[in-house]
């Protein structure tokens, strides 16, 4: 269904995590800020050439994006929830696939395990956007869908990844550890909901 073939798949190394972590938190800070926070808050020593080189390698392997969000308020926010009309869906869901991946409005767009197994997180100015968008839509793909779902979002009250995301991975290994208690955090400390469920250190 799927054939792109930018599948992700590097391997981060703990150092690398902490180096992502700080670039989350600091997206427009120089890379001397960055060598500085490396070592004095995590206790990680590398050249700022070092550093530079690692940011470079990260962006090129796609383990970040340096991308602009703009203001959520600016826009209305809607999920689009998608079943297939499985008698068209093998000549007509590549085409139909594609638009939505190069389409402005689509911010995400994911598979799911559910019956609707095409999901898309959109954005439009107004509603009246959004029913124009709907409306050309089912015009062009009506016959690959069987059941569409919208539900709009009247207010996002968060829209960005937090840096400490992060702390909960780095926990799991002794390296990582390290690292957080060098910087005296400890992600079961922080009134974080881990998946761990706060007790499953592994050495």
């Amino acid at each position: 269904m799927n054939r792109r073939e930018d599948e992700f798949d590097t391997d981060l190394s703990m150092r690398d995590i902490v180096l992502l972590k700080i670039r989350i938190d600091n997206p427009t800070a120089p890379v001397r800020e960055i060598r500085e926070i490396l070592e004095e808050q995590y206790g990680i020593e590398l050249s700022h050439n070092r550093v530079n080189e690692l940011l470079r390698e990260m962006a090129d392997k796609d383990v970040f994006r340096e991308v602009i969000l703009p203001n959520e308020q600016i826009f209305d926010y809607h999920i689009f929830r998608i079943a297939f009309h499985y008698p068209n869906f093998e000549q007509q869901w590549e085409e139909c696939y594609w638009e939505l991946v190069e389409d402005p409005h689509v911010i995400m767009f994911f598979n799911a395990d559910s019956y609707y197994h095409w999901q898309l997180l959109t954005q439009f100015n107004d509603d009246r956007e959004a029913e124009r968008w709907i409306h050309h839509f089912f015009k062009k793909h009506g016959s690959l869908i069987a059941q569409f779902d919208n539900t709009k979002f009247p207010t996002v009250h968060k829209f960005h990844t937090d840096a400490s995301i992060f702390d909960e991975q780095l926990w799991r290994s002794e390296e990582g550890r390290k690292y957080l208690q060098h910087a005296k955090e400890d992600p079961h400390e922080k009134g974080v909901i881990t998946a761990d469920g706060g007790n499953d250190v592994q050495s």
